[in-house]
């Protein structure tokens, strides 16, 4: 089985430092949410981000619902070989049902993020995804894998068949992408993965990554 972490994620509530700018105010009273329960979104906050540190990487809540859509909707998770986790910049995980159906619209997937943030699961009749505070390092500890594999554009230069080719199906495989838009991991992965590679010379997108391992995990076990 393949366990698939989307770390560092750029998901996140309105910080409190940023929470009375206007745009801000204005689109909490629109949407009739405290400041502070929004998610943070650089493309409708980027003036009120200005300030923040690592302003220019954070509130990318698009790249977790590109990455869910794509990983749930892969054979793989329809053939129950998939799990999938979000850590975020804070150390917190969304442990995401296989089930789930996720909006297909961006701006209803938003507010199941808020809500999730606000109560720790939803959705509130039957949640199929829980919120909870856990670092990178407790996260791959819990899941036990056989072998942890990060991707990064600073690893050593790999294929993804010689990647995948040394494992059985049976095997827990746990795979770490980076959920930010560029720049490093925040979290430290000395001790958490076994080895730390790159699949490709130039900088690639998180979704590109994750469509490749998909697939190549797909086809090492004739999935599809």
């Amino acid at each position: 089985m393949l366990h698939l972490i989307l770390a560092d994620s750029e998901i996140e509530q309105v910080p409190a430092e940023i929470a009375d700018h206007k745009i801000i105010s204005w689109q909490a009273r629109k949407r009739a949410r405290r400041p502070t329960e929004l998610i943070l979104n650089s493309s409708l906050h980027h003036k009120a981000m200005e300030k923040l540190p690592d302003a220019e990487r954070r509130g990318r809540p698009d790249i977790v619902h590109f990455f869910l859509s794509l990983a749930l909707d892969s054979p793989l998770n329809l053939e129950g070989q998939l799990r999938v986790y979000i850590h975020t910049r804070n150390d917190q995980v969304i442990l995401a049902d296989p089930s789930v159906n996720l909006p297909r619209s961006y701006n209803r997937f938003e507010g199941l993020m808020e809500q999730l943030f606000m109560t720790g699961a939803a959705p509130p009749e039957k949640p199929l995804l829980v919120l909870k505070k856990l670092p990178l390092a407790e996260l791959v500890q819990r899941i036990q894998p056989y072998r942890t594999i990060a991707f990064s554009e600073k690893g050593a230069n790999k294929k993804l068949s010689d990647i995948f080719g040394r494992f059985s199906i049976s095997e827990e495989i746990c795979a770490i992408v980076g959920g930010f838009p560029h720049g490093d991991y925040i979290s430290n992965l000395d001790g958490v993965a076994s080895e730390v590679v790159s699949i490709y010379p130039k900088l690639l997108t998180a979704p590109a990554v994750v469509s490749s391992i998909l697939c190549a995990y797909e086809q090492r076990f004739e999935i599809i």
